[in-house]
């Protein structure tokens, strides 16, 4: 997986926390000389990096070199500043003096300084115009990498603090340079200077786009969003205590809106109206609003949700194979403020939202969100998705997804099995959003992506230990896995541990026999692992001797080594012991490979004559055994209540099931024919 090249952990060069409203101050002191016109804008992005991948903005300059450039922006505006200073001097001198015959000269002389200075200012206006496009640039390389976080990639937070650290510099340095333009127009040379009220409207124009481009979503809210559940989400405004905006905080409202809603105001730039706004929500939201808070101790300035719940969605007319689960709405958060005079509405949208009511929504549901996250352009029309990519961008996805549930990474060979399996008749370099989550895989009734994140979740509830550890060989395919296995060096009692193909969420042990031919167990699923875990499984079939690595440079490990440290405790029952409160015998239960002549008996367990109940993932290879030390006439009884409990099972049990069919079966062999008829 390729490295992020946009490294958001630098020191910033201002240590600890300045106050913006010092900087210009500090800026008059400094003893670099004063740099004439716009500086240079230093791109320290390394050259040998490749260029960013789909999605990402231009590239990254460090935040300190950012810092550093407005400072000295600073430093230039505050001669200008000084400059502007002595001219006001001048321009009252002169009003007092108009019958001076020094008057003439003096007033054309005043002229020539103030155009020297709104020159200047012109020039600090442009350079502040590249400023703010640049810290704008990181903002957006954050919203990416938090995007990219939905699907499981790192992401530091805390690199929030420094964008705002520039975005508080930049308040200071266009907040005095709109009180330089205003003095500057009170010193009234000639009737009219449009060039000067033009650069009026340029500043106060930039100062409400930095106010609203400052708005933003920090935390954000659950991006498949179930119905009548609570969630948390939080908006954050990066301009701290500029502006005095804290001390009236004002209250942010939340409401949910649909695509096409989203697309209103970001391509169309809808004139937002509060009163109204309320009214276009697509659902109905609780506790959807909240005051913003100003924080001392770290400038944050934001407003919490912290007990949302969504009650109602309302949704659109579905065209052609469309389901719910690809429908993206977003939150939309706004409110509005006062700023020098001027009333500034502020709004700002969350990544987008799938909408779900039911549980088995969520797969569907996940496969939308992961394609947004991963492949969105950050400035793009809600929710304008490529319908293809390369199987370069899918691979990194997929391995991010997989590797932040499950905590490994997915090897080289795991991604070229992954890509077979993506593949048509006609293959491609493109993998499109069909083939990723909505055509069935050939010969399947199940799409890859269902298939993919069966497994993930596989192994994240029951297998992530083992998986961590590298004792899964997880993503090969039988001919493969057949062929390794024969290739062993070690031979009889060679095993490796597969995820199924035919069966969704299934796990299976292939292992080299006897016969020195290679046996595939049939899968075990999350239900089997509900009765025995896979590593007492594996502990109970004794033709499980050294498992083959997942590592092709590494050597067979031996079973109990390998899997020892994920064996639960099992202690076996002393004999002859009837459990004087319930009157039952314990019980253990064991995994056993079928084969002809097989006693039923398996490792740690002693032989016995009595008959057995075989349950769970049945097939012609392997099975479960209930085992009793011993047969007591006392617990006869007891065998019957099983059976009648058993029996209701049944009855009540979806039809077809197999388990159930394995069910009956017993019951029938081993005389207990009434409790199923």
């Amino acid at each position: 997986m390729p490295l992020n090249p946009y490294n958001m952990n630098n020191t910033p060069m201002v240590t600890g926390y300045m106050d913006p409203s010092e900087l210009l101050a500090v800026s008059n002191s400094c003893n670099p000389p004063v740099v004439q016109g716009i500086g240079p804008i230093h791109n320290v992005q390394n050259p040998g990096i490749a260029s960013p991948a789909l999605g990402m903005v231009p590239p990254k300059v460090e935040l300190y070199d950012v810092q550093h450039q407005i400072m000295q922006a600073l430093n230039d505006f505050g001669n200008c500043a000084n400059a502007l200073k002595l001219l006001v001097q001048n321009y009252g001198y002169m009003l007092n003096s108009t019958s001076s015959p020094n008057a003439e000269a003096a007033y054309r002389s005043l002229i020539d300084e103030k155009a020297a200075i709104v020159l200047t200012m012109r020039r600090s206006f442009m350079y502040y115009e590249t400023l703010h496009e640049l810290v704008i640039n990181e903002l957006k390389n954050w919203r990416h990498q938090q995007a990219q976080a939905g699907n499981g990639a790192p992401f530091n937070e805390g690199s929030l603090d420094d964008i705002q650290r520039c975005f508080e510099m930049l308040e200071t340095f266009i907040a005095h340079m709109l009180a330089a333009v205003k003095e500057l127009m009170r010193v009234r040379l000639v009737t009219e200077e449009p060039e000067l009220t033009h650069l009026l409207e340029q500043v106060q124009n930039a100062q409400k786009n930095l106010v609203c481009s400052a708005f933003i979503v920090d935390k954000q809210p659950p991006q498949v969003m179930k119905t009548n559940t609570r969630f948390a989400a939080s908006v954050r405004w990066l301009i701290g205590s500029q502006l005095g905006i804290h001390n009236n905080p004002p209250t942010v409202e939340c409401i949910i809106m649909s695509e096409i809603q989203s697309q209103r105001f970001v391509t169309r730039n809808t004139q937002m109206d509060n009163s109204s706004l309320s009214g276009q929500s697509s659902g109905e939201i609780q506790n959807a609003s909240s005051t913003m808070e100003y924080q001392q101790n770290n400038h944050v300035f934001s407003a919490s949700f912290r007990n949302m719940q969504l009650k109602k969605i309302k949704r659109a007319e579905k065209k052609g194979t469309e389901s719910v689960m690809d429908e993206k709405f977003a939150l939309f958060f706004y409110t509005t403020t006062t700023v020098n005079d001027f009333q500034i509405r502020v709004w700002t949208l969350s990544l987008p939202v799938v909408v779900i009511v039911h549980g088995n929504q969520e797969p569907q549901s996940w496969a939308t969100i992961t394609w947004d996250n991963a492949f969105a352009e950050i400035v793009r029309d809600p929710f304008m998705i490529t319908d293809r990519v390369t199987w370069a961008q899918l691979s990194v996805a997929l391995n991010i997804k997989f590797g932040s549930c499950t905590g490994r990474s997915l090897t080289i060979d795991n991604l070229d099995f992954l890509y077979e399996k993506l593949q048509r008749e006609e293959r491609s370099e493109y993998i499109t959003w069909n083939q990723f989550c909505k055509e069935p895989m050939p010969d399947r009734s199940f799409t890859f992506w269902e298939w993919f994140f069966a497994i993930m979740k596989l192994t994240k509830d029951h297998m992530l230990g083992m998986w961590k550890a590298g004792c899964i060989m997880g993503f090969i395919n039988k001919a493969k896995a057949q062929d390794d296995l024969l290739r062993s060096v070690y031979g009889i009692g060679t095993f490796l541990l597969r995820f199924s193909d035919s069966e969704l969420g299934g796990v299976t042990i292939a292992y080299v026999n006897e016969n020195g031919l290679v046996t595939m167990l049939a899968p075990w699923t999350a239900r089997d692992f509900q009765v025995l875990n896979l590593a007492d499984r594996i502990r109970d079939l004794d033709v499980l001797c050294w498992l083959h690595p997942s590592d092709r440079n590494a050597s067979p490990v031996k079973r109990d080594v390998a899997f020892g440290e994920f064996y639960s405790k099992r202690q076996e029952p002393e004999p002859l012991v009837l459990d004087p409160v319930t009157g039952y015998v314990k019980s253990t239960l064991h995994v056993h490979v079928c084969s002809n002549g097989d006693n039923g008996s398996t490792s740690g367990t002693p032989h016995h004559a009595q008959e057995s109940m075989q349950l769970g993932n049945i097939s012609p290879q392997s099975g479960i055994t209930f085992y009793s030390p011993t047969r007591l006439e006392e617990s006869d009884s007891d065998a019957s209540e099983t059976a009648e409990a058993l029996a209701s099972i049944v009855k009540s049990a979806q039809p077809n099931d197999p388990v159930i069919s394995e069910i009956t079966e017993a019951l029938l062999t081993y005389n207990y024919r009434q409790y199923v008829y």
